[in-house]
């Protein structure tokens, strides 16, 4: 176990938090997204699925970037 928390597997756990993240912050996205398209009266579900589809490849790069930045910064600060 503790050689999963060395610095060498920085990846697995870059890996681990954007998938821990990934759900819940694909869902704010979908759901500030679907709220501004109502509020514009521009709501039907082809549209919704577009706007789905969106939300999922912005927070798989938004995700992965503050995993892959946050877990380098943790384990190269650890002596």
């Amino acid at each position: 176990m503790e050689t999963l928390a060395s610095p060498e597997y920085f990846w697995v756990w870059a890996l681990l938090l954007t998938g821990a993240l990934f759900y819940p912050v694909r869902q704010l996205i979908w759901v500030m997204q679907v709220r501004r398209a109502e509020r514009d009266d521009n709501q039907d579900e082809e549209r919704r699925t577009a706007l789905k589809k969106r939300a999922t490849v912005t927070s798989i790069l938004l995700c992965s970037l503050f995993s892959f930045f946050y877990s380098h910064h943790l384990f190269t600060s650890i002596p």
